[in-house]
């Protein structure tokens, strides 16, 4: 029986998550799902990419969160069309929830809405939200073992972000070991070292989202 829920439950997600992305297409909107664990730097991953990409594209947030709306209000402050998303205690975000909140913004105004989906390497990855492009946020004080342990999250994203890579001097992490275990299952996917903190590797995340963003909005 539970068997039968739970594919009962992954069928109804994809039935909304393509009625999300057909939306999106209308309006010639993409969404951009930022994942990984409480504390990897998705919020603030998300705010250095909108410094880099908000004069060439028109960008919303939409802040998955269990409970609070600080992320929220740290993008709002920017300027920035946003809407946090309260799961009340679930650990990921559904087709259904996002569909829900596309009516808060003007979708013709709109090229790119990051999702910050809520921090765990577990669930968020089966869950398709109606995405045009998946990121992964890893940091380095999570440790160098996170995609043995979690392939699921490593294989079904389009792109890998390590941030914290000023610690790197600190912690027993092994640079080799992560990129020969992210090419091992997802081989074609690009891997970026980062720091939010030193904005080190930034611009050449940038660089290449605006170049897969205007491959999907020509």
């Amino acid at each position: 029986m539970e068997i039968k829920v739970y594919h009962q439950i992954m069928e109804w997600n994809e039935d909304v998550s393509a009625q999300v992305k057909e939306t999106l297409r209308e309006h010639h909107t993409i969404l951009i799902n930022i994942m990984g664990s409480p504390g990897a730097g998705k919020t603030s991953l998300i705010t250095a990419l909108i410094q880099r990409l908000r004069t060439q594209w028109k960008i919303a947030v939409i802040e998955g969160d269990i409970t609070t709306s600080y992320d929220a209000a740290k993008i709002a402050s920017l300027g920035i069309p946003s809407v946090e998303l309260n799961t009340d205690g679930a650990c990921h975000i559904e087709a259904m929830s996002i569909q829900k909140m596309l009516p808060a913004f003007d979708l013709n105004s709109i090229d790119v809405i990051f999702v910050e989906n809520i921090g765990n390497l577990v669930c968020p990855a089966e869950f398709d939200i109606g995405e045009t492009m998946r990121i992964t946020i890893l940091s380095v004080p999570e440790g160098d073992d996170k995609i043995e342990k979690y392939p699921l999250m490593f294989t079904e994203t389009d792109c890998l972000v390590i941030n914290k890579s000023d610690v790197l001097p600190y912690f027993d992490f092994n640079k080799e070991r992560i990129e020969e275990n992210y090419h091992g299952v997802n081989p074609d996917a690009p891997l970026f070292w980062i720091s939010t903190k030193n904005q080190e590797g930034l611009d050449a995340l940038s660089a290449h989202l605006s170049r897969r963003i205007a491959e999907y909005l020509k």
